[in-house]
């Protein structure tokens, strides 16, 4: 448990929670004698009520038809038929994937901010007097003198007009052998000065710096979506109120026929589970962005899902 977040941490402990209670009913419950469904309701609501909120809330907002919703309605439907421990089943493996997604995602953008630590929060602007200040980087103009100590990041680029150095450009280039740089040379912001005291020529603005344009696209990749992704998003707007609509004709039309209810909304209700599709909605994207974060891990920039598509 010491990798996950306190979110997490606590989402386990309502799993875990759950999952004891619906195991002791399971064991118990045939030998008691008095009504079932208000014990797996201490479990249901343990692990689903955070699921029942969202649909309400949603429905209010006008978003009825998604997973949370689907999921609702199967489980409290569940209840109706009197299928107790499938109801608190269904929604105990839905939190469980839930639980694995949120931790995917949290290790990728982990992966990503590591990335984004190249950004030097300060820079030391040599004023006219000869003094050195301490600013932020956005606050130099083209054409200021920088200096960089030995173990600081390079906050701007810039031409070195004093001093000689060597550079960790790993950040940048993946080039883990440490790159000479003297006086004439250029040198990029996200870079570390190793030894000497360098002084820099600041030729471009923080906002055109390569640091600077590095975070714009890291901070926007999950922004270019896939064609994947943006036809699964299509796809699930059709096929979510679809599904609804074929699960209400299998309660009602069979049940007209032969009067049983009972059988016939069980099944439509198996039949939302089943067709839900939180697995497609999510694990598209989820895809992409793992795929983004582990390229950010090993110091790869993707520039977006549709690169990674590519």
């Amino acid at each position: 448990m010491g990798n996950l977040s306190k979110k997490q941490k606590k989402m386990l402990r309502r799993i875990l929670i759950a999952a004891a209670l619906l195991a002791v009913l399971a064991l118990a419950g045939p030998r008691l004698t008095i009504p079932l469904w208000p014990l797996y309701l201490i479990p249901y609501a343990v692990i689903g009520w955070d699921v029942l909120w969202k649909a309400i809330r949603n429905i209010a907002h006008g978003q009825v038809f998604d997973e949370n919703f689907l999921m609702a309605l199967a489980t409290v439907g569940a209840f109706f038929t009197t299928e107790y421990s499938e109801a608190v089943f269904v929604m105990l493996f839905y939190q469980v994937g839930e639980l694995f997604q949120d931790y995917a995602v949290g290790k990728s953008r982990a992966s990503i901010a590591a990335l984004m630590d190249i950004r030097p929060d300060t820079a030391n602007l040599e004023k006219a007097d000869g003094t050195v200040e301490e600013v932020d980087p956005e606050d130099v103009a083209v054409g200021d003198i920088i200096v960089v100590k030995p173990g600081e990041r390079i906050p701007l680029d810039g031409d070195v007009v004093e001093g000689t150095s060597t550079l960790d450009t790993a950040a940048l280039t993946g080039e883990s052998v440490p790159r000479d740089a003297g006086v004439g040379d250029s040198v990029l912001s996200g870079c570390v000065n190793l030894s000497g005291v360098m002084k820099v020529k600041v030729t471009v603005g923080y906002g055109e710096s390569t640091v600077a344009k590095i975070l714009a696209l890291v901070e926007s990749s999950g922004d270019a979506k896939a064609k994947t992704e943006r036809f699964i998003t299509k796809f699930s707007r059709i096929y979510t109120p679809a599904v609804c609509f074929f699960a209400l004709a299998l309660a009602i039309i069979p049940s007209l026929f032969d009067g049983n209810w009972t059988k016939w909304i069980y099944t439509a209700l198996t039949f939302l589970v089943i067709s839900c599709p939180c697995a497609l909605v999510i694990s598209v994207p989820l895809t992409f962005f793992s795929g983004i974060g582990g390229a950010a891990k090993k110091g790869i920039l993707l520039k977006g899902a549709t690169c990674l598509e590519t």
